[in-house]
């Protein structure tokens, strides 16, 4: 029996796959968050703008990285989803090793490019894994866990990238960071096996079927309500997320006179631990409070996203920095919120061979708007107030980024009102709306 048999035969072999895919995750984001805290000191070297490091950060990833991910995830619904995400890892791993060696801003973008078309491969095969490993009843649990990967990859962004940057310089911070994504592709490798399809929902696996076209899929998530508003409200919380994400450490350095060290441990502490816990929180809150009442699976989201938006206002209307310190753990804990509810209840809302491209979708529309636009149009507000607010024109442009979040709130809210409907004509988990318990929970 081979190392990968001796793990698979243990009793908790899913959790060790899902610690896996989390790490994949961790190293994703790690690659793709370390932009944030690099931002400065790559303007100053560079010569560049708000509006173009805008475009470095956003379009620039964003563009490649969501249009490859429907293609791959197409194949991922028909082929050894393992393999490809152990490919993808590799990729984006090299490529971030990439920027590091670039001589212009031209070169550096070729390279984060590379970065985006290498994640494209990764999150909606994992999505459809952990969906063949974990029931409807414990999906969300797991989401929330995978979900962690966001805020692992951003304290280890913040910490590391904040010192090695201060110490070492921008260059040698991409060097570090790459090389662990190449470990963490040979674990997955070696470790772990292409799941069963529809293990843990066995209703649908015996239906038998072959993956839809890219139009199907496309059309059922439109048509189906409860989706088409988590989308929308996915891609509002994505445009403020990843603003937020890859500006807040700029503001931190310009508004409150922060050093890359003392920037990146400020994040670590707030993005990275309390921001985990509000993710995990999120998924495993959802679970619980859904055997109640089927609504709350996207109601949790809208509670959270709705909540925080004075909190987050005021940020950025107070010149105290331990003020805006205090403040700051409400919007660091809630900010993560709609990640593992949104993942788990794309999975749940569609058929096996549907569920690698359906997460391609989401993360597509997600990440076009969010991550394309949401940095960029902070780096043209930040111009744009410049002539009027000087060096706190980024502090204006991020105040009124924070009022999206009502709108946000206001799609999860639409969702839950049709979801018992649209998740009952799915077929194998019940969906009682009103309160009752799902059935074998």
């Amino acid at each position: 029996m081979g190392l990968r048999d001796r793990i698979e035969a243990r009793p908790r072999y899913k959790w060790y796959v899902l610690g896996v895919l989390t790490a994949v995750y961790a190293s994703s984001q790690l690659d793709r968050q370390i932009m944030g805290i690099l931002l400065e000191p790559i303007k100053l070297e560079l010569g560049a703008s708000d509006t173009q490091m805008g475009f470095l950060i956003g379009l620039t990833f964003a563009v490649f990285y969501a249009t490859l991910g429907m293609p791959i995830a197409m194949l991922a619904d028909r082929s050894n989803r393992r393999n490809i995400i152990s490919a993808a890892i590799t990729i984006w791993s090299l490529m971030t090793v990439a920027c590091g060696m670039a001589a212009s801003f031209a070169q550096l973008a070729l390279a984060r490019i590379g970065v985006g078309i290498g994640e494209a491969g990764s999150s909606p095969p994992s999505h459809s894994v952990i969906a063949d490993l974990f029931d409807g009843a414990s999906r969300g649990t797991a989401m929330g866990i995978f979900a962690l990967g966001v805020n692992i990859g951003l304290l280890l962004a913040y910490l590391a990238g904040g010192w090695l940057s201060e110490h070492y310089g921008w260059r040698v911070t991409f060097y570090v960071v790459g090389v662990p994504g190449l470990v963490v592709a040979l674990l997955l490798y070696f470790t772990t096996k292409e799941p069963k399809r529809g293990a843990a929902d066995l209703a649908l696996a015996a239906a038998k079927e072959d993956a839809p076209p890219f139009r199907a899929v496309a059309r059922h998530l439109w048509r189906t309500r409860s989706t088409r508003h988590v989308i929308i409200g996915s891609t509002l919380a994505g445009f403020v997320g990843y603003g937020f994400v890859l500006w807040m450490p700029t503001f931190l350095v310009r508004s409150h006179g922060l050093s890359p060290s003392e920037t990146g441990l400020t994040l670590a502490l707030l993005t990275g631990i309390v921001g985990g816990l509000g993710t995990f929180t999120a998924g495993k809150l959802t679970d619980v409070l859904a055997k109640r009442d089927i609504r709350w699976r996207t109601w949790v989201v809208a509670a959270g996203k709705a909540g925080y938006v004075p909190f987050l206002a005021m940020v950025f209307l107070v010149d105290d920095f331990w003020t805006m310190l205090a403040l700051y753990v409400i919007p660091a804990f809630f900010g993560g919120f709609y990640l593992a509810p949104t993942f788990a209840l794309i999975q749940s809302l569609v058929s096996l061979r549907m569920r690698a491209l359906a997460s391609s979708i989401t993360l597509f529309v997600l990440n076009i708007i969010g991550m394309g636009f949401g940095p960029q149009l902070v780096g043209i507000l930040s111009d744009v107030f410049a002539a009027d607010y000087g060096q706190e024109s980024l502090r204006v442009a991020l105040f009124l980024l924070t009022f999206l979040n009502l709108w946000c709130a206001v799609h999860y809210y639409l969702a839950g009102r049709t979801l018992g409907t649209d998740l009952a004509a799915i077929g194998p988990e019940p969906a009682n709306v009103r309160g009752q318990p799902i059935a074998g929970s």
